[in-house]
């Protein structure tokens, strides 16, 4: 079985990224014949016509798209690998990072992140972006360097990832509440009003599954999107916010919290990227910043 020319990679790449034989020959400086010739040598190497015309364009087949992310990710790593090598030099790294993250979490580590970075690289900014999804299109289409959350079903199998730290959920009410006194068994914690936290809208959460058992339901009053905004709203009121100890500290500060009469499982708080960026020292920087961040506070 003959070797693949892996040169066909680079043109495959051009192509799918251009969706137009015309536009990649003039990118690559080929004659529009020699591109032709091309995308038949790549055609008989898939086995998938890759573009097929509709109207007076070109379109990418089903297994055109599916191929577009990991040739992109080829032609990236071998650039790469043919680079010199590169030493970071933080005092001069100009740079803005987008973080996307939640409220709790620039609450609680925001700070000293951005004392380390300027500390360390005064030229570099740090950007944070308000977290409403578990979806990876925004690591993928470059929009954003670096996420921090719960890993959901929605995140892309190619995304990189590392744990943070573990969270349990606590408790939370304004201090003067009734909760404040007395044993909490988990008929009187549910027999209070509620604050549910969901990005989607939902109206149960893990929660509640774990009532369910004890045949105990709670009466949630409101849904919020965000533990801050949960917190906000049992500090100047009756309900009861349920919230991660540790992601939530300082948002905390001056009410009263307690564990959980039920069991609920613990959450991973983990650190995501796009493996395009794996080798990247000035992202691989940042990368030891957040944990070393993390882990700082919560030894703290």
């Amino acid at each position: 079985m003959s070797k693949p020319d892996l040169n066909l990679l680079i043109t495959l790449d051009v192509l799918l990224a251009e969706g137009s034989v015309a536009r990649a020959a003039r990118r690559l400086r080929l004659s529009p014949s020699a591109m032709s010739r091309a995308l038949a040598r790549l055609r008989e190497a898939t086995g998938d016509p890759l573009l097929v015309r509709a109207g007076r364009g070109l379109v990418p087949t089903p297994r055109a798209i599916e191929l577009r992310e990991r040739v992109r990710h080829l032609v990236e790593n071998g650039e790469a690998v043919l680079r010199p090598a590169e030493t970071l030099d933080l005092a001069q790294l100009a740079q803005t990072f987008t973080l996307r993250t939640s409220d709790g979490f620039v609450e609680n580590f925001g700070p000293g992140l951005i004392a380390r970075v300027t500390r360390e690289a005064p030229r570099v900014r740090v950007h944070f972006l308000q977290k409403w999804d578990r979806e990876s299109t925004a690591l993928r289409d470059g929009t954003v360097d670096l996420e921090t959350g719960v890993l959901g079903k929605s995140m892309g199998p190619e995304v990189r990832t590392q744990a943070l730290f573990r969270d349990r959920f606590m408790g939370v009410v304004r201090n003067d509440h009734p909760l404040c006194r007395g044993r909490i068994t988990p008929a009187r914690y549910a027999a209070g009003k509620h604050i549910l936290v969901s990005r989607r809208g939902q109206d149960h959460g893990p929660i509640d599954e774990a009532l369910r058992p004890l045949r105990l339901g709670r009466e949630i009053v409101t849904t919020v999107s965000g533990f801050s905004t949960a917190l906000a709203l049992a500090r100047a009121s009756d309900l009861i916010a349920s919230v991660p100890e540790r992601h939530t500290g300082n948002l905390r500060a001056g009410m009263w919290s307690f564990p959980l009469p039920i069991p609920v499982p613990e959450i991973t708080v983990s650190l995501l990227w796009h493996p395009r960026l794996d080798a990247d020292p000035a992202h691989r920087w940042l990368r030891g910043c957040v944990r070393d961040i993390c882990s700082k506070e919560l030894a703290d």
